[in-house]
């Protein structure tokens, strides 16, 4: 390490320049890595929210919530205790403010106030009736505000905001949640339902059992159901892992480079270092020790560029708009961390065998 910090020093503006490299190739991994997950939690915070453990959707749904429709009486067909079931209902629309026709695009999830998917407010209070929402403050921080009273979708009647809950989404939206009335009537209009029973939700959600703990009654002519761990419906939200793959392919791509070009450039140096080595080989000095300095060049390049880029991204997020989607997770950023010094150490290992070839008689100049 001593050998390979003053090879550094003397060679200032050489290891600047690779620095400076590795400071923009790390940063770009942070950046997409927070846009990775800030994306990630867009698309499935409200169901995290939830801390359930397995959903029921329709079979012929695909697993996806949008897509399924089942009975309030199917609840009945999920076997787990009775506290550890809730239906809900869910649908995409927009919001305006009452007397305006500017939109907000939101999810919205019908379920009974005292259900234990409906978050805690944070203010306001839950709602009592079919004309009262709770909405996630991402939404009041779009310019709406507590007692106001909206429009949803297509209906003519007004919706009274009577609770805020803390900010989340769901696709990439804000959250709303109603009672399971207000959701049959948004999502099916006037449609006629003979008994309660048969109204509508979208899926069954259970806590504290795991999906092969959950036993689901498919006999007779009712809609199949389809049980899932809470992992397996996040997967299947449209669009979601073939975001997560583009973004983490594009991040693989980015260590691939650094690789590149740390083992590029200590190669060249290395060439242009063939007659030290060879003095130094002459003198004693063990091709092992002259191979860990090439290492050593490369873990400091790697700690110091990952070091900077790290600190550059953190100060980035402190500016970025808040309607960004963007999540630093400490442990992930570490991670990378911990990989691109490793990547920019594998990148140095393909000088060794330059250095291990250099004849001490040649690289001087004798025969």
């Amino acid at each position: 390490m001593y050998l390979a910090w003053k090879e550094i020093k003397y060679a200032k503006l050489r290891y600047a320049l690779i620095v400076g490299v590795m400071v923009l190739v790390a940063y770009v991994v942070f950046m997409l890595t927070g846009l990775a997950d800030g994306l990630a939690d867009g698309n499935k915070q409200a169901i995290l929210d939830w801390k359930s453990s397995a959903i029921v959707l329709s079979d012929d749904s695909n697993k996806i919530s949008s897509a399924s429709v089942l009975k309030r009486s199917d609840l009945d067909r999920v076997s787990v205790g009775e506290g550890e079931k809730t239906g809900v209902g869910a649908y995409a629309t927009a919001v305006r403010h009452e007397g305006k026709s500017e939109k907000q695009n939101v999810s919205i999830f019908g379920a009974h106030q005292k259900s234990f998917v409906v978050p805690d407010v944070v203010k306001g209070r839950l709602y009592r009736n079919s004309h009262e929402i709770i909405v996630s403050q991402n939404l009041i921080d779009l310019g709406y505000h507590l007692n106001q009273k909206v429009k949803l979708g297509s209906q003519t009647k007004a919706y009274k905001i009577v609770g805020i809950t803390r900010a989340t989404k769901f696709s990439e939206v804000p959250v709303i949640y109603l009672n399971l009335n207000a959701f049959t009537q948004l999502k099916y209009g006037a449609q006629r339902f003979t008994k309660a029973a048969d109204k509508p939700i979208s899926m069954v959600v259970v806590k504290n059992r795991a999906a092969d703990k959950v036993t689901v009654k498919n006999n007779g002519d009712g809609t199949k159901l389809d049980k899932m761990s809470v992992n397996t419906f996040i997967q299947n939200i449209p669009g979601y892992s073939a975001q997560n793959i583009t973004l983490d392919t594009m991040i693989g791509f980015l260590f691939v480079v650094v690789t590149a070009i740390v083992g590029i450039f200590l190669y060249v140096m290395t060439l242009q270092k063939t007659v030290l080595f060879g003095v130094l080989k002459a003198q004693g000095v063990r091709t092992r020790y002259l191979a860990l300095s090439i290492i050593g060049q490369s873990l400091i390049v790697g700690v110091i560029g990952v070091g900077l880029a790290f600190i550059l991204g953190y100060l980035t997020s402190l500016v970025l708009p808040a309607a960004m989607p963007y999540a630093i997770k400490p442990v992930k950023w570490l991670l990378d961390g911990v990989v691109l010094v490793a990547v920019s150490i594998i990148g140095g290992l393909f000088s060794i065998r330059t250095v291990t070839k250099v004849d001490p008689v040649k690289a001087i100049g004798g025969e």
